[in-house]
C-alpha cells in the first residue's frame, strides 16, 4: 500500500489565517483544497509536506461573478460549480466545453479552478482554456495583493509565480463583446488524461473579419499560445483555408513527445485537426451569438 509521509494537519478559517499558517510553518508547508493532484503525490512519496494547510473551508473564494467587463471567479470555485453556471456558459462556452471532459465527477465535485491552475501540469485542461481566454490569476501574500497574467503565471512544468507562502484567490476572465471559444480533447479513455487537446476564441469586428483570435494546445509541449497561428486569422474573413492554415501552423508550433498515448506524427496530426474544429466551432457560435443579438 502507498501511504504518505507523515504531516501535521491545520483548517485555515479566513484567506488572512491561512496566509498566517503558511508564513509560520514555512517552505514545508502546503495547501489543500480538491487534492486530487497532491495526495497521488505524497502517496508516491513525490511531495512530501510537514504540514497541510486546508483551505476548503474559505467561502469568499467560492463565487463566480459577472462584473463590470470581467467575470471573477473564486479560487475554490468547483469543476462542477463551472460546468453548472449558466453564466460560464454564456459568455465561455470553451470552460464548458473543457470542464465535460476533465475526469469524473467525483473529481468535478471536489477539485477546484484553483487547484488545476496552481498544480501546472502540461497536460491539464484549464490552463490551456486560461491561456485562450487571456485571463489573469489574482494572488494575495504578505506583501499584499497582485494581479498576474496566465502567460506571466505559469513559469514551466509544475511551477508558477505563486510562492510557497501565497494564496491563490481569484481568477478573472475579460468579456469580449463579438466573442467566442472552443476546446476539443482525445483521450484514450473517459477521463483520462489529454493526449492531446485544443482550444481557440475568436472575436469577430463589425465588417465580419477576425479582429482578434488565440489558439492554445494541451499535452502538445506548446508552452503559452501558438502565436503565429492566430496571427495569420486576424484581418481576415473566415473561411476553411484559413482555418486550415492556421491549423497548420499550429501544428507546426507544437513540440509533442512519443508515449503510452502515441507517436510524435500521431499527436502533431490532433494538433491540427483538433485546432480546426475548435476554430470552426468557435466561428459558429459567434456567428450564433451575433444572429441572436
Amino acid at each position: 500500500m502507498q501511504v504518505p509521509a507523515p504531516f501535521e494537519y491545520a483548517r485555515a478559517t479566513s484567506v488572512q489565517d491561512a496566509l498566517e499558517l503558511l508564513e509560520r510553518h514555512g517552505p514545508e508547508s502546503h495547501v489543500i483544497a480538491g487534492g486530487h493532484s497532491l495526495l497521488p503525490m505524497m502517496k508516491l512519496r513525490l511531495a512530501r509536506p510537514e504540514w497541510l494547510i486546508d483551505i476548503n473551508d474559505l467561502a469568499e473564494l467560492r463565487h463566480i461573478t459577472e462584473d463590470a467587463g470581467v467575470l471573477r471567479v473564486g479560487a475554490l470555485t468547483r469543476h462542477a460549480a463551472l460546468l453548472g453556471s449558466d453564466v460560464v456558459g454564456r459568455l465561455f462556452p470553451i470552460v464548458h466545453d473543457a470542464e465535460k471532459v476533465i475526469a469524473d465527477p467525483v473529481v468535478r465535485n471536489r477539485g477546484t479552478i484553483g487547484g488545476s491552475l496552481g498544480q501546472a501540469d502540461p497536460a491539464e485542461d484549464l490552463t490551456t482554456v486560461c491561456d485562450v481566454l487571456r485571463a489573469q490569476v489574482v494572488i494575495v501574500g504578505p506583501a499584499g495583493e497582485r494581479v498576474v497574467d496566465v502567460a506571466e503565471f505559469h513559469r514551466g512544468p509544475y511551477e508558477t509565480a505563486c510562492e510557497q507562502n501565497e494564496l491563490i484567490t481569484e481568477v478573472r476572465f475579460p468579456i469580449r463583446t463579438g466573442s467566442a471559444s472552443a476546446y476539443e480533447k482525445v483521450e484514450r479513455r473517459v477521463g483520462d488524461w489529454a493526449v492531446a487537446a485544443a482550444g481557440a476564441a475568436v472575436q469577430l469586428g463589425d465588417d465580419g473579419t477576425i479582429a482578434d483570435a488565440a489558439i492554445g494546445l494541451t499535452a502538445l509541449g506548446l508552452e503559452g499560445l501558438a502565436t503565429d497561428a492566430a496571427a495569420v486569422l486576424v484581418g481576415q474573413r473566415p473561411s476553411e483555408d484559413l482555418i486550415a492554415e492556421a491549423a497548420r501552423l499550429a501544428a507546426e508550433a507544437s513540440s509533442p513527445v512519443e508515449d503510452q498515448r502515441g507517436p510524435v506524427d500521431y499527436k502533431r496530426h490532433l494538433a491540427d485537426e483538433l485546432t480546426r474544429r475548435v476554430l470552426r466551432r468557435a466561428l459558429e457560435r459567434v456567428g450564433a451569438t451575433a444572429t441572436a443579438a
